[in-house]
Protein backbone atom coordinates (compact mmCIF):
# COMPACT_ATOMS: atom_id res chain seq x y z
CA UNK A 1 0.00 0.00 0.00
CA UNK A 2 0.89 3.28 0.08
CA UNK A 3 4.02 3.73 2.83
CA UNK A 4 3.46 4.38 6.27
CA UNK A 5 5.39 7.54 6.51
CA UNK A 6 2.93 10.61 6.13
CA UNK A 7 -0.23 8.15 7.00
CA UNK A 8 1.88 7.96 10.25
CA UNK A 9 2.32 11.39 10.81
CA UNK A 10 -1.56 12.39 10.29
CA UNK A 11 -2.53 9.99 12.63
CA UNK A 12 0.20 10.79 15.59
CA UNK A 13 -0.04 14.61 14.78
CA UNK A 14 -1.75 16.47 17.74
CA UNK A 15 -1.58 20.01 19.11
CA UNK A 16 0.99 20.96 22.26
CA UNK A 17 -0.76 22.48 25.20
CA UNK A 18 0.68 25.37 24.13
CA UNK A 19 0.79 27.42 20.68
CA UNK A 20 4.16 26.86 18.44
CA UNK A 21 5.08 30.16 17.10
CA UNK A 22 6.53 28.92 13.69
CA UNK A 23 8.26 31.46 11.28
CA UNK A 24 8.59 31.51 7.36
CA UNK A 25 12.08 31.95 6.28
CA UNK A 26 13.34 33.11 3.67
CA UNK A 27 16.96 32.40 2.73
CA UNK A 28 19.41 35.21 0.31
CA UNK A 29 18.82 32.85 -2.20
CA UNK A 30 15.06 32.33 -2.12
CA UNK A 31 15.06 28.88 -0.34
CA UNK A 32 12.02 28.84 1.66
CA UNK A 33 11.69 27.16 4.67
CA UNK A 34 9.15 27.14 8.44
CA UNK A 35 11.57 27.54 11.63
CA UNK A 36 10.80 27.22 15.56
CA UNK A 37 13.16 29.14 17.20
CA UNK A 38 14.10 27.65 20.96
CA UNK A 39 17.27 29.27 22.90
CA UNK A 40 17.00 26.98 25.69
CA UNK A 41 19.26 24.35 24.06
CA UNK A 42 22.36 24.91 22.03
CA UNK A 43 21.08 22.71 19.29
CA UNK A 44 19.27 22.89 16.02
CA UNK A 45 17.68 20.33 13.80
CA UNK A 46 16.79 20.58 10.31
CA UNK A 47 15.06 18.23 7.75
CA UNK A 48 15.41 18.74 3.90
CA UNK A 49 12.40 17.14 2.06
CA UNK A 50 12.78 16.70 -1.47
CA UNK A 51 9.10 15.75 -3.36
CA UNK A 52 8.74 12.97 -4.98
CA UNK A 53 11.52 10.43 -3.65
CA UNK A 54 11.60 6.94 -4.97
CA UNK A 55 8.85 7.61 -7.35
CA UNK A 56 11.21 9.50 -9.65
CA UNK A 57 12.93 6.55 -10.51
CA UNK A 58 13.26 6.00 -13.93
CA UNK A 59 11.45 3.25 -15.65
CA UNK A 60 13.07 -0.35 -15.86
CA UNK A 61 15.39 1.15 -13.24
CA UNK A 62 13.52 0.71 -9.86
CA UNK A 63 15.03 1.33 -6.81
CA UNK A 64 18.07 3.67 -8.24
CA UNK A 65 16.84 6.20 -6.05
CA UNK A 66 16.75 4.30 -2.86
CA UNK A 67 19.95 2.81 -3.79
CA UNK A 68 21.82 6.21 -3.95
CA UNK A 69 20.06 7.56 -1.07
CA UNK A 70 21.52 5.20 1.26
CA UNK A 71 24.81 5.52 -0.79
CA UNK A 72 25.20 9.45 -0.18
CA UNK A 73 26.75 8.86 3.36
CA UNK A 74 29.21 6.88 2.03
CA UNK A 75 31.76 9.27 1.43
CA UNK A 76 31.94 13.22 -0.12
CA UNK A 77 34.27 14.97 -2.15
CA UNK A 78 37.61 14.19 -0.77
CA UNK A 79 36.54 11.51 2.19
CA UNK A 80 35.81 8.08 1.71
CA UNK A 81 32.87 6.33 3.58
CA UNK A 82 35.49 6.05 6.67
CA UNK A 83 37.10 9.74 6.31
CA UNK A 84 33.34 11.02 5.78
CA UNK A 85 32.13 8.76 9.29
CA UNK A 86 34.97 10.09 11.26
CA UNK A 87 34.14 13.79 10.53
CA UNK A 88 30.75 13.62 11.23
CA UNK A 89 31.83 12.00 14.70
CA UNK A 90 34.41 14.31 15.11
CA UNK A 91 31.27 17.30 14.68
CA UNK A 92 28.76 15.50 17.43
CA UNK A 93 26.68 15.48 14.26
CA UNK A 94 23.68 13.38 13.31
CA UNK A 95 22.74 13.07 9.61
CA UNK A 96 19.55 10.83 8.21
CA UNK A 97 18.96 9.52 4.51
CA UNK A 98 15.62 8.24 3.96
CA UNK A 99 13.41 8.02 1.08
CA UNK A 100 9.59 6.81 0.45
CA UNK A 101 7.19 7.13 -2.82
CA UNK A 102 6.84 10.59 -1.75
CA UNK A 103 9.77 12.47 -0.23
CA UNK A 104 13.72 12.09 -0.14
CA UNK A 105 14.61 12.87 3.67
CA UNK A 106 17.30 14.41 4.57
CA UNK A 107 18.06 15.11 8.45
CA UNK A 108 20.74 17.30 9.94
CA UNK A 109 21.03 17.64 13.60
CA UNK A 110 24.30 19.34 15.27
CA UNK A 111 25.20 21.27 18.41
CA UNK A 112 25.23 25.14 18.04
CA UNK A 113 28.75 25.49 18.40
CA UNK A 114 29.24 23.14 15.01
CA UNK A 115 26.18 24.36 13.19
CA UNK A 116 27.92 26.11 10.36
CA UNK A 117 30.85 22.98 10.28
CA UNK A 118 27.44 20.39 9.86
CA UNK A 119 25.95 22.39 7.49
CA UNK A 120 29.22 22.31 4.92
CA UNK A 121 29.61 18.80 5.60
CA UNK A 122 26.02 17.99 4.71
CA UNK A 123 26.46 19.88 1.66
CA UNK A 124 29.11 18.22 0.18
CA UNK A 125 27.37 15.05 0.70
CA UNK A 126 23.99 16.45 -1.19
CA UNK A 127 26.17 17.73 -4.12
CA UNK A 128 29.50 15.91 -4.39
CA UNK A 129 28.76 12.41 -3.06
CA UNK A 130 31.45 9.71 -4.38
CA UNK A 131 29.41 6.90 -5.42
CA UNK A 132 32.43 4.62 -4.64
CA UNK A 133 32.08 1.44 -6.38
CA UNK A 134 32.92 -0.24 -3.12
CA UNK A 135 30.22 1.20 -0.92
CA UNK A 136 27.69 0.36 -4.02
CA UNK A 137 28.82 -2.72 -4.13
CA UNK A 138 28.45 -2.96 -0.07
CA UNK A 139 25.17 -1.15 -0.09
CA UNK A 140 23.87 -2.59 -3.30
CA UNK A 141 24.42 -6.60 -1.03
CA UNK A 142 22.26 -5.22 1.87
CA UNK A 143 19.08 -4.20 -0.27
CA UNK A 144 18.83 -7.23 -1.93
CA UNK A 145 19.34 -9.26 1.16
CA UNK A 146 16.23 -6.70 2.48
CA UNK A 147 14.19 -7.77 -0.91
CA UNK A 148 15.35 -11.76 -0.36
CA UNK A 149 13.52 -11.22 2.89
CA UNK A 150 10.62 -9.41 2.00
CA UNK A 151 9.95 -12.39 -0.23
CA UNK A 152 9.34 -14.46 2.63
CA UNK A 153 7.73 -12.28 4.63
CA UNK A 154 3.58 -13.04 4.56
CA UNK A 155 2.76 -9.35 5.66
CA UNK A 156 5.51 -8.01 3.07
CA UNK A 157 3.92 -10.13 0.17
CA UNK A 158 0.10 -8.78 0.86
CA UNK A 159 1.52 -5.53 0.85
CA UNK A 160 3.04 -5.64 -2.73
CA UNK A 161 0.37 -7.59 -3.84
CA UNK A 162 -2.32 -4.88 -2.87
CA UNK A 163 0.03 -1.97 -3.99
CA UNK A 164 0.14 -4.00 -7.19
CA UNK A 165 -3.33 -3.85 -7.36
CA UNK A 166 -3.87 -0.15 -6.39
CA UNK A 167 -1.68 1.40 -8.30
CA UNK A 168 -1.79 -0.17 -11.77
CA UNK A 169 1.43 1.18 -13.53
CA UNK A 170 2.40 4.16 -10.70
CA UNK A 171 5.20 3.81 -9.07
CA UNK A 172 3.44 3.23 -6.00
CA UNK A 173 2.65 -0.34 -7.46
CA UNK A 174 5.99 -1.55 -7.06
CA UNK A 175 8.44 -1.73 -3.89
CA UNK A 176 10.80 1.20 -3.62
CA UNK A 177 13.84 -1.34 -3.32
CA UNK A 178 13.47 -2.38 -6.55
CA UNK A 179 13.78 -6.30 -7.85
CA UNK A 180 16.38 -8.45 -7.19
CA UNK A 181 17.12 -7.81 -11.16
CA UNK A 182 16.77 -4.33 -11.25
CA UNK A 183 19.14 -3.65 -8.20
CA UNK A 184 21.79 -6.02 -9.82
CA UNK A 185 22.08 -3.89 -12.84
CA UNK A 186 22.29 -0.28 -11.37
CA UNK A 187 25.51 1.72 -12.04
CA UNK A 188 27.51 4.36 -10.61
CA UNK A 189 25.84 6.03 -13.48
CA UNK A 190 22.11 5.21 -12.92
CA UNK A 191 23.35 6.53 -9.00
CA UNK A 192 24.42 10.00 -10.36
CA UNK A 193 21.52 10.11 -12.82
CA UNK A 194 19.21 9.67 -10.00
CA UNK A 195 20.44 11.73 -7.80
CA UNK A 196 19.98 14.65 -10.42
CA UNK A 197 16.33 13.55 -10.57
CA UNK A 198 14.97 14.38 -7.31
CA UNK A 199 17.78 16.47 -5.30
CA UNK A 200 17.25 19.96 -6.71
CA UNK A 201 15.95 23.24 -5.02
CA UNK A 202 12.45 23.50 -6.86
CA UNK A 203 11.06 20.55 -4.68
CA UNK A 204 12.59 20.57 -1.42
CA UNK A 205 10.72 22.07 1.38
CA UNK A 206 12.37 22.76 5.04
CA UNK A 207 11.59 22.86 8.60
CA UNK A 208 13.79 23.75 10.89
CA UNK A 209 13.88 23.85 15.17
CA UNK A 210 16.12 24.88 17.80
CA UNK A 211 18.54 27.65 18.58
CA UNK A 212 19.08 29.34 15.08
CA UNK A 213 17.62 32.74 14.44
CA UNK A 214 15.79 33.58 11.09
CA UNK A 215 19.06 35.40 9.67
CA UNK A 216 21.10 32.14 10.64
CA UNK A 217 18.74 29.82 8.93
CA UNK A 218 18.73 31.75 5.97
CA UNK A 219 22.50 31.50 5.63
CA UNK A 220 22.53 27.40 6.33
CA UNK A 221 19.60 26.81 3.97
CA UNK A 222 22.05 28.83 0.99
CA UNK A 223 25.08 27.13 2.31
CA UNK A 224 23.34 23.35 2.46
CA UNK A 225 21.27 23.55 -0.48
CA UNK A 226 23.13 26.49 -2.90
CA UNK A 227 25.10 24.10 -4.78
CA UNK A 228 22.05 21.93 -6.20
CA UNK A 229 20.72 22.53 -9.42
CA UNK A 230 17.66 25.00 -9.17
CA UNK A 231 15.34 22.05 -11.12
CA UNK A 232 15.11 18.10 -10.95
CA UNK A 233 15.62 16.52 -14.37
CA UNK A 234 11.98 14.49 -14.13
CA UNK A 235 8.94 15.97 -13.45
CA UNK A 236 7.17 15.26 -10.26
CA UNK A 237 4.52 12.42 -10.60
CA UNK A 238 1.05 12.48 -11.81
CA UNK A 239 -1.58 11.70 -8.86
CA UNK A 240 -2.46 7.91 -9.05
CA UNK A 241 -5.86 6.76 -10.27
CA UNK A 242 -6.65 4.22 -7.59
CA UNK A 243 -7.38 0.79 -9.98
CA UNK A 244 -8.69 -1.86 -6.75
CA UNK A 245 -12.02 -3.40 -6.90
CA UNK A 246 -13.73 -5.73 -4.66
CA UNK A 247 -13.51 -9.31 -4.44
CA UNK A 248 -10.76 -11.79 -2.30
CA UNK A 249 -6.99 -12.74 -3.84
CA UNK A 250 -5.41 -16.07 -1.59
CA UNK A 251 -1.81 -16.18 -2.15
CA UNK A 252 -1.06 -19.65 -0.71
CA UNK A 253 1.27 -19.86 2.02
CA UNK A 254 2.20 -22.95 4.33
CA UNK A 255 1.32 -21.46 7.60
CA UNK A 256 -1.44 -21.96 10.41
CA UNK A 257 -1.81 -18.43 10.12
CA UNK A 258 -3.35 -16.52 7.37
CA UNK A 259 -2.25 -12.80 6.85
CA UNK A 260 -4.92 -10.55 6.02
CA UNK A 261 -4.76 -6.99 4.56
CA UNK A 262 -7.85 -4.99 2.93
CA UNK A 263 -8.56 -1.69 1.33
CA UNK A 264 -10.84 0.47 0.07
CA UNK A 265 -11.08 4.09 -1.61
CA UNK A 266 -9.20 6.99 0.65
CA UNK A 267 -9.43 10.68 0.73
CA UNK A 268 -7.14 13.32 0.51
CA UNK A 269 -6.05 15.53 2.95
CA UNK A 270 -7.66 19.02 1.50
CA UNK A 271 -10.83 17.53 1.19
CA UNK A 272 -13.70 18.97 3.19
CA UNK A 273 -14.22 15.87 4.64
CA UNK A 274 -11.25 14.53 5.55
CA UNK A 275 -11.43 15.15 9.33
CA UNK A 276 -14.94 13.75 9.49
CA UNK A 277 -12.53 10.53 7.85
CA UNK A 278 -9.88 11.11 10.66
CA UNK A 279 -12.39 11.09 13.07
CA UNK A 280 -14.57 7.77 11.82
CA UNK A 281 -11.45 5.47 10.98
CA UNK A 282 -10.62 5.97 14.81
CA UNK A 283 -14.01 4.56 16.06
CA UNK A 284 -13.90 2.14 13.21
CA UNK A 285 -10.35 0.79 13.29
CA UNK A 286 -7.43 2.90 14.14
CA UNK A 287 -8.52 3.39 18.20
CA UNK A 288 -6.83 0.30 19.17
CA UNK A 289 -8.57 -1.81 21.55
CA UNK A 290 -11.84 1.38 21.30
CA UNK A 291 -12.64 0.49 18.00
CA UNK A 292 -14.90 -1.31 16.60
CA UNK A 293 -12.65 -3.87 14.99
CA UNK A 294 -10.56 -4.92 17.63
CA UNK A 295 -14.25 -4.84 19.48
CA UNK A 296 -15.93 -7.52 17.20
CA UNK A 297 -13.11 -9.79 16.38
CA UNK A 298 -10.39 -10.00 19.09
CA UNK A 299 -12.34 -8.86 22.44
CA UNK A 300 -15.69 -10.83 21.54
CA UNK A 301 -14.35 -13.39 19.10
CA UNK A 302 -10.98 -13.85 20.02
CA UNK A 303 -10.03 -14.34 16.01
CA UNK A 304 -6.97 -12.09 16.50
CA UNK A 305 -4.37 -9.81 18.40
CA UNK A 306 -4.84 -7.18 16.82
CA UNK A 307 -6.51 -5.69 13.85
CA UNK A 308 -6.23 -2.10 12.71
CA UNK A 309 -7.40 0.54 10.02
CA UNK A 310 -5.61 3.87 8.77
CA UNK A 311 -6.57 6.50 6.24
CA UNK A 312 -3.16 5.91 3.58
CA UNK A 313 -3.02 9.33 2.49
CA UNK A 314 -0.48 9.98 0.14
CA UNK A 315 0.60 12.82 -1.82
CA UNK A 316 -0.32 10.97 -5.32
CA UNK A 317 -3.37 8.72 -3.96
CA UNK A 318 -4.72 7.22 -0.88
CA UNK A 319 -6.97 4.39 0.60
CA UNK A 320 -8.60 3.22 3.98
CA UNK A 321 -6.45 0.08 4.43
CA UNK A 322 -6.26 -2.12 7.29
CA UNK A 323 -4.72 -5.64 8.44
CA UNK A 324 -4.65 -8.39 11.06
CA UNK A 325 -3.41 -12.11 11.12
CA UNK A 326 -5.85 -14.99 12.37
CA UNK A 327 -5.48 -18.63 12.53
CA UNK A 328 -6.64 -20.20 9.12
CA UNK A 329 -9.71 -22.27 10.24
CA UNK A 330 -11.30 -18.73 11.54
CA UNK A 331 -10.05 -16.25 8.61
CA UNK A 332 -13.34 -16.59 6.39
CA UNK A 333 -15.84 -15.42 9.66
CA UNK A 334 -12.54 -12.47 10.18
CA UNK A 335 -13.14 -11.29 6.63
CA UNK A 336 -16.97 -11.46 7.35
CA UNK A 337 -16.78 -9.02 10.29
CA UNK A 338 -14.58 -6.40 8.71
CA UNK A 339 -17.21 -6.84 5.53
CA UNK A 340 -20.30 -6.10 8.27
CA UNK A 341 -18.50 -3.19 10.53
CA UNK A 342 -17.61 -1.51 6.79
CA UNK A 343 -21.53 -1.55 6.12
CA UNK A 344 -22.50 -0.56 9.62
CA UNK A 345 -20.58 2.46 9.85
CA UNK A 346 -22.11 3.33 6.37
CA UNK A 347 -25.06 2.85 6.98
CA UNK A 348 -25.41 3.40 10.63
CA UNK A 349 -22.88 6.11 11.29
CA UNK A 350 -22.12 6.37 15.31
CA UNK A 351 -22.83 6.60 18.18
CA UNK A 352 -22.51 10.39 20.34
CA UNK A 353 -20.94 8.11 23.11
CA UNK A 354 -18.47 7.00 19.84
CA UNK A 355 -18.30 10.02 18.64
CA UNK A 356 -17.18 12.14 22.34
CA UNK A 357 -15.02 9.54 23.21
CA UNK A 358 -12.93 9.62 19.93
CA UNK A 359 -12.84 13.53 19.60
CA UNK A 360 -11.33 13.38 23.68
CA UNK A 361 -9.09 11.01 22.66
CA UNK A 362 -7.81 12.51 19.13
CA UNK A 363 -7.55 16.04 20.52
CA UNK A 364 -5.83 15.19 24.01
CA UNK A 365 -3.16 12.66 22.84
CA UNK A 366 0.32 14.88 22.59
CA UNK A 367 2.19 12.42 20.57
CA UNK A 368 6.31 12.15 20.92
CA UNK A 369 6.55 13.80 17.67
CA UNK A 370 6.27 17.31 19.32
CA UNK A 371 8.86 15.89 21.96
CA UNK A 372 12.37 17.71 20.95
CA UNK A 373 13.67 19.77 18.33
CA UNK A 374 14.04 17.05 15.76
CA UNK A 375 10.39 15.95 16.16
CA UNK A 376 9.40 19.52 15.40
CA UNK A 377 11.68 20.00 12.57
CA UNK A 378 10.19 16.50 10.79
CA UNK A 379 6.57 18.29 11.14
CA UNK A 380 7.43 21.12 9.79
CA UNK A 381 8.85 19.70 6.85
CA UNK A 382 5.64 17.07 6.52
CA UNK A 383 3.50 19.50 6.91
CA UNK A 384 4.31 21.72 4.13
CA UNK A 385 4.69 18.43 2.00
CA UNK A 386 1.74 17.37 2.18
CA UNK A 387 0.10 20.89 1.97
CA UNK A 388 -1.09 21.97 5.42
CA UNK A 389 -1.12 25.12 6.21
CA UNK A 390 1.40 26.85 8.53
CA UNK A 391 -1.07 27.33 11.45
CA UNK A 392 -1.98 23.58 11.15
CA UNK A 393 -0.79 22.22 14.44
CA UNK A 394 -2.32 25.31 16.03
CA UNK A 395 -6.11 25.19 14.67
CA UNK A 396 -5.71 21.33 14.16
CA UNK A 397 -8.14 20.95 17.39
CA UNK A 398 -10.34 22.72 16.45
CA UNK A 399 -11.05 21.00 12.95
CA UNK A 400 -11.82 17.82 15.35
CA UNK A 401 -14.10 19.21 17.44
CA UNK A 402 -15.99 20.72 14.93
CA UNK A 403 -16.67 17.51 13.40
CA UNK A 404 -20.50 16.30 13.85
CA UNK A 405 -22.34 12.30 13.90
CA UNK A 406 -23.91 13.61 10.83
CA UNK A 407 -20.09 14.44 9.23
CA UNK A 408 -19.21 10.93 9.83
CA UNK A 409 -22.36 9.24 8.37
CA UNK A 410 -21.83 11.30 5.35
CA UNK A 411 -18.04 10.34 4.85
CA UNK A 412 -19.08 6.98 5.55
CA UNK A 413 -21.61 6.75 3.67
CA UNK A 414 -19.63 8.13 0.30
CA UNK A 415 -16.39 5.80 1.68
CA UNK A 416 -17.39 2.97 3.13
CA UNK A 417 -18.93 0.05 0.73
CA UNK A 418 -17.98 -3.73 2.20
CA UNK A 419 -18.41 -4.47 -1.90
CA UNK A 420 -15.73 -1.81 -2.98
CA UNK A 421 -12.69 -3.87 -0.10
CA UNK A 422 -10.14 -5.90 -2.18
CA UNK A 423 -8.38 -8.46 0.35
CA UNK A 424 -5.40 -9.93 -0.15
CA UNK A 425 -4.95 -13.41 1.72
CA UNK A 426 -1.67 -14.87 2.16
CA UNK A 427 -1.81 -18.58 3.89
CA UNK A 428 -4.68 -21.50 3.76
CA UNK A 429 -7.89 -19.46 4.59
CA UNK A 430 -11.03 -21.97 5.34
CA UNK A 431 -14.15 -20.23 4.55
CA UNK A 432 -13.46 -17.90 1.81
CA UNK A 433 -13.03 -18.55 -1.69
CA UNK A 434 -10.64 -16.04 -3.78
CA UNK A 435 -12.38 -13.84 -6.82
CA UNK A 436 -9.52 -14.26 -9.53
CA UNK A 437 -6.39 -16.57 -9.68
CA UNK A 438 -3.35 -15.99 -7.13
CA UNK A 439 -0.71 -13.76 -9.08
CA UNK A 440 1.91 -16.20 -10.12
CA UNK A 441 5.00 -13.93 -9.72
Amino acid sequence: MIRAAIALFLAALAVPAHAIDIQEVTSPGGIKAWLVEDETIPFVAVQFSFKGGASLDPEGKRGAINLMTATLEEGAGSRDSVAFAQAVENLGAQYSFDVGDDSLTVGMRALTENRDEAAALLAEALTKPRFDDAAIERVRAQVQSIIRAEATDPQAIAAKEMSRQAWGDHPYATSINGTQESVAGLTRQDLVAAKNRVLARDRVVVGAAGDITPEELGLLLDAVLGGLPEQGTAPLPEPADLQLTGGVTVIDWDSPQTVVSFAGPGIAIDDPDYFAAFVANHILGGGGFSSRLMEEIREKRGLTYGVGTSLATGVYGQTWQGGMAGSNATTGQAVDLIRAEWDRMAQGGVTDQELNDAKTYLTGEYPLRFDGNGSIAGILAGMQLIGFPIDYVNTRNAKVEAVTAEDVKRVAERLLDADDLRFVLVGRPEGITATEPAPTN
